[in-house]
This record gives structure tokens, sequence and C-alpha cells, in this order.
């Protein structure tokens, strides 16, 4: 099953105008590529093995696939890997840009999201022998590895989080659709603030689209005028909405998929992370090592594919006062207690 991300849908989305505004398609003679280690030639005799990274869009636009190549370019100087990076203008661009993977022969090809998916499924079917991953959805074929997050379980920090930070006992999200890989956000959100505050009152609203900051901040000040002293953003482009309508009323919030607090330290006090970088670096390494697999596997604390700011990984942002060490410490218990199996996060999407 094609399992959607907040990022992922928004590509999505704009597939259609990103393609009209056209842009510098990369074709098979005009590919832009970043390379993180090309210098060819051979590791101890023999042939270097050779990975690639096809992305969906180019690399700056969004964190989320910049952290992808930083996490190549690791597994390149400590494996001695050929690597590169060929960077679509757009997602429409994806399959000729995979084709030409092939055509460079590559050993492994690896892509992201699920705008890149019906490209990949197309080319990983016509080229057997080829190796494949996709990361953050999946492509059911034999030649693909497709990587997964546990988001659920990053949620439950987030809401665990809220309920011990929150002064009001009311707490919302203003979240993109309602879609069902969202309800792995709000379940696990909810799951984790009754976890350390049963009575907490969680508010929800949807947007009804991923690219509305305009229609996310009134929802978000709606939450604010009904007691919410923290509303977490789960509406992609529309959490800018949700960023500027907590600076003016002065209320917490939290970004999704990567660091997003040096952005308002005072408001944004939280970010829930996917660690594409890990994941990635985690591929290429396998690959190197010859234990590469094909089929679905998942990422979550236990594998340091998800998590929060400042309680599984570092931030460049002051801590807030609202969240404060003790909660945090308490916070890290309660990750060790979920990578431990002593508590489990119900996956709202499993059979």
């Amino acid at each position: 099953m094609k399992k959607w991300t907040i990022l992922t849908l928004v590509l999505f989305a704009l597939t259609v105008v990103l393609s009209a505004c056209g842009g510098n398609a990369n074709n098979n003679a005009g590919n832009e590529g970043k390379s993180a280690s090309e210098s060819g030639g051979t590791n101890n005799g023999e042939a270097k093995k050779r990975v690639v990274l096809v992305t969906p869009e180019k690399i700056g636009v969004n964190q989320f696939f910049t952290q992808m190549v930083e996490g190549l370019d690791k597994a390149a100087a400590e494996f001695k890997l050929e690597t590169k990076v060929i960077e679509s203008a757009d997602p429409t661009q994806v399959e000729q840009n995979l084709r030409a993977a092939v055509a460079e022969k590559y050993d492994l090809i690896i892509t992201a999201a699920f705008s890149a998916a019906d490209a990949l499924k197309k080319v990983a079917t016509e080229n057997p022998d080829q190796s494949f991953a996709i990361i953050d959805t999946v492509v059911d074929a034999p030649n693909v590895r497709s990587i997964e997050f546990r988001e659920h379980e990053a949620a439950y920090l987030l809401g665990a989080a809220a309920g011990l930070s929150t002064k009001t006992g009311t707490v919302g999200a203003v979240v993109a659709m309602d879609v069902p890989l969202l309800g792995k956000y709000t379940s696990g959100f909810e799951q984790g603030l009754k976890s350390v505050k049963p009575d907490a009152k969680f508010l929800v609203n949807y947007v009804g689209s991923f690219t509305d900051p305009a229609k996310a901040k009134e929802l978000a000040l709606l939450q604010q005028s009904q007691g919410a002293d923290f509303v977490a953003g789960m509406s992609a482009v529309g959490d800018s909405g949700v960023f500027e309508a907590a600076k003016e009323k002065g209320f917490y919030t939290a970004g999704q998929d990567t660091d997003r607090t040096g952005e308002d330290p005072e408001h944004v006090v939280l970010s829930q992370l996917k660690e594409t970088d890990t994941v990635t670096y985690e591929t290429a390494k396998d690959f190197a090592a010859g234990n590469f697999t094909f089929g679905s596997i998942s990422y979550g604390l236990k594998e340091n594919g998800v998590g929060i700011t400042f309680v599984t990984a570092e931030s460049s942002s002051p801590l807030s006062p609202f969240i404060g060490q003790e909660n945090v410490d308490k916070l890290k218990t309660i990750r060790d207690d979920i990578v431990s199996g002593a508590v489990t996060v119900k996956n709202p999407l499993a059979p």
C-alpha cells in the first residue's frame, strides 16, 4: 500500500503546476548532477560500487532531500563508493532521470517520495536485473527495496511533549487532510498526549489542502481561541500559517519532517523528524557490505529513523522554557520505553 507523508503528498499535488511552469528540465543530455564521490577508479584493486540518488525536485528546496545527499556523502566517504545525485526539476522528470541512471549502469539507484513511485514501478519492471530503492513510500517490485517510516512513534513523543508542557490542558493539531497516512500522525499524537495527561482536550482541524497557509493560520487561531496553548503543524506548506498565528498570538507550535525551530525558536518549540540522512546512509551501507535485500523495511525510533528535536536529535535552537529540560528527560525515558517494547504505539494503518 502506498503511504503518503505530508511532504510526499505536497510534491504529488504540485506536480501539475510545476510541470506547467517548466524550469530547467533535466534530460539525458543535460541532467544536473551533484557528485558526492565521482572519482571512479578502484578500491584496493576492485571496481568501486556505484550508487546514484535521483531526487524528484532540486536540492536546496526542501531539507528532506538535502539530508539524503548528506547521508549519501557520508556513505561514499566511509565505504569508498562512487556516487552521484541527479536532480529533477520536478516530479514529471523522475522517469527519464531513472532511465538515465540505468543507462549509466549504476549498481544501485535510489529515489524518494510518493511522486517518484509510479515512475520507479515502470522503470524497475522494465529492468528486472537492476537494483533500486525508494525512501518514504512503497513500490511493490521484486528488485526494489521500499523504506517506510513509523511516523506514529515520533508523533507519540510529540503528543507526550504537548501533554507534559501544556498549561491550559488543551492542545491542537492543524492537519492538511483527513487521509489515512496522516492518521498515523494524529493517532500517535493523541496516544502520547493521553498517556501523560488523560484529561487533556485534543482539537483537530483539517485544512483540506497541503498548500494553504492562510486556511491553516485561520484554523490555528480558532484552536487558540478555544484554549489551546500548543498547536502542532501537520499541514505541510500550511505550517507556515500555523507558525505565523503562533507568533501573533503567543502560543506554541511544532513543525514536521525537518528541524524548523530555527524559523522562530520562541514559538516553534519542537519538530517531528524524519531522518532521511540516516536512512540513505544505511541503504548505501547495506549495499556496500553486500547485505542489501529487497522488499519493505521500516525505520522508527529504534533505528533513529524518526524522532523529535531535543529528545532524539540535537538542535541549534535554544530549548524553550515551555518545554523545559525536565520534560525532555521524561520524554527520553518514554522514547527508551518505546524502543524496548515496554510502551507500544498503535499504528492505525495496521491490519
